[in-house]
């Protein structure tokens, strides 16, 4: 047996509004590889599928009505890279079954995008039995279904690098403390690797930022090993000209949001692909 507090309304500035439920909880995720389709256009058929088996939809929004940064750092997700959510382009719905007051199941579904794939991620608590999928009783699963990794075109990272001159590489994945980056192929490399391919005299620098833990002196250097395993990671993996990319870090000098609580800290710890060609 295990709880599930499940998102009833908006971040209010203060917390999530919940309503908690105890029972038989599964969480699944799913990246269906490709782009082109919303969140939304995800959602709709969800959404229809839910209300035949019976739901009825309590709450639905979208990236910042939600509440943005402070509603997905403070819901369930689970972690990278089997999840992963564009603080500016997701969508949220709860739905419960059976009467209100003591509903017998509970269900959220979160959908995002990467420049490359579209993530779902399922969280459903039955209360009285199993969850109606294969699962054993009482489980708790993380259950994650991967495409089959191929490259795909640039896409919308390309757009945003040639629109706004950078892109945040936010599915990738380090250790703490470490310059290591994590194992497994990450979409933001294969896009940013394609656009590359396709623009053969265009370069980036890739920047590192860290949170403000520490000296700035050794957190610049780390932001810099960093950038530079990214860097690394597209010339032996992806067949980057390495004159077409530098590396580069800036350690805390660069915060996307406040470092005074951890959430803050893991947002600000990232790298970004900056477009440094002027024609």
């Amino acid at each position: 047996m295990n709880s599930y507090a499940l998102p009833t309304a908006p971040f209010d500035g203060v917390n999530i509004p919940s309503r908690v439920f105890e029972g038989f909880v599964t969480r699944q995720a799913w990246r269906l590889e490709g782009g082109g389709v919303t969140p939304l256009q995800l959602l709709q058929p969800l959404r229809d599928e839910l209300k035949d088996d019976g739901f009825s939809l309590i709450f639905e929004c979208a990236d910042r009505k939600c509440g943005g940064f402070d509603f997905r750092f403070q819901t369930d997700v689970i972690d990278a890279p089997d999840m992963y959510v564009d603080l500016d382009d997701y969508r949220f719905a709860a739905a419960i079954q059976g009467d209100a007051d003591a509903p017998s199941a509970a269900v959220s579904i979160l959908i995002s995008r990467s420049v490359a794939s579209a993530y779902i991620q399922v969280i459903q608590i039955s209360v009285d039995k199993s969850a109606d999928i294969n699962v054993a009783k009482g489980q708790e699963i993380i259950a994650s279904t991967q495409g089959d990794g191929a490259i795909v075109s640039s896409g919308e990272l390309g757009q945003e690098l040639d629109v706004s001159g950078h892109v945040i590489l936010s599915d990738l994945v380090f250790q703490t403390g470490s310059s290591n980056l994590g194992e497994g192929s990450f979409d933001s490399l294969a896009s940013l690797a394609a656009y590359l391919r396709q623009n053969p005299t265009r370069q980036i620098a890739l920047v590192g930022h860290t949170d403000a833990e520490g000296s700035l002196d050794g957190n610049i250097a780390l932001s810099k090993r960093r950038a530079t395993s990214v860097r690394l990671r597209l010339i032996e993996a992806h067949g980057v000209k390495g004159t077409q990319v530098s590396a580069q870090g800036v350690g805390f000098l660069a915060p996307v949001v406040s470092n005074l609580t951890e959430l803050g800290r893991t947002a600000n710890r990232r790298v970004e692909a900056v477009l440094i060609s002027t024609k």
